[in-house]
């Protein structure tokens, strides 16, 4: 497919239909062929990603061999990594429980809050878990008894009113 000629019948000076030269050969530099890249004849051909590695615990030819654990066998050291996880204080368990089934049935509260205390003073001692526990527990336990103490006096003092402001006549 050729172009069309332009519009006006005119011709570009610069273009000849001959090329001036021919094209350069891309496989010669300066005159001498360029040399051949070594490389794998299969280029997706699967590569064994181990090979030549050393065995476990094998020190790399050349090197000393490290002052580390063997792999799989972690080096300890201390005064680091992940402290042992505490024991918790079961009576701080008990009074957190407690003081939470309060809110429902009003009568263990206080019990939670009383065992919160005894918990509390067990943990100073012993050095236990659960401190957080046991002050939610003494907590939620003296809220729920006061609310618990206000609804009594609130019941008391409405049954004293109508007690108080009753009719005494018989029908």
């Amino acid at each position: 497919m050729t172009n069309p000629p332009p519009p006006g019948n005119w011709t570009d000076p610069t273009w000849s239909a001959q090329p001036s030269s021919p094209a350069p050969d891309p496989t010669l530099v300066a005159g001498q062929p360029v040399p051949a890249q070594p490389g794998p004849a299969d280029p997706y051909a699967p590569v064994d990603p181990y090979a030549g590695a050393q065995p476990a615990g094998q020190p790399m030819p050349g090197y000393p061999a490290s002052g580390y654990a063997q792999p799989g066998y972690p080096q300890q050291f201390p005064g680091y990594g992940y402290p042992p996880a505490q024991k918790t204080n079961g009576m701080a368990i008990a009074a957190l429980v407690l003081a939470l089934v309060g809110i429902a049935s009003c009568i263990t509260a206080p019990v939670g809050a009383i065992l919160g205390h005894v918990a509390q003073k067990q943990i100073r001692l012993s050095g236990e878990g659960g401190a957080g526990m046991a002050k939610a527990a003494i907590i939620i336990g003296w809220i729920l008894t006061g609310l618990l103490a206000l609804l009594i006096a609130f019941y008391v003092a409405a049954i004293i009113y109508a007690i108080a402001t009753g009719d005494n006549s018989d029908y």
